[in-house]
């Protein structure tokens, strides 16, 4: 493995983590958490489906001997989609979640964003390194 993208490994890995943990706690007890959160149990229960092959891709990207650019380009835009989405959840007047609901789906989305801008920041690192 190239010692420059070692940065890039970590965030994947820990993006990866992240989303499979994630994942698997909301597809283990959906009810629970769809009456703690005030949320749908169908759009946990999706987006918990949704995070594992997701979390798949993002291990698979950084555990390659040479890191996909493109890849992680990819992961960056679905990491911003899903802040995108997280915030019109809460601001469409579409659910109606309870204040432990908004406080996790604030905090999913802004450990989101510093993910992708890791992300970001770990393709900026090995491009510069490698030029």
């Amino acid at each position: 493995m190239d010692h420059r993208s070692l940065f890039l490994r970590r965030v994947l890995i820990v993006d990866a983590a992240t989303s499979a943990a994630c994942g698997l706690l909301l597809l283990i007890d959906t009810q629970l958490f769809a009456d703690l959160f005030g949320l749908p149990a169908a759009l946990l229960r999706e987006t918990g489906i949704i995070f594992l092959p997701f979390a798949a891709l993002v291990a698979v990207l950084a555990t390659r001997e040479t890191i996909s650019l493109t890849g992680v380009w990819i992961v960056i835009a679905g990491n911003i989609a899903f802040v995108l989405a997280s915030i019109s959840l809460l601001m469409g007047g579409f659910v109606s979640p309870t204040l432990l609901g908004k406080a996790f789906v604030i905090a999913q989305a802004v450990i989101v964003a510093i993910i992708a801008e890791a992300e970001y920041l770990g393709l900026r690192k090995v491009g510069r390194l490698a030029a």
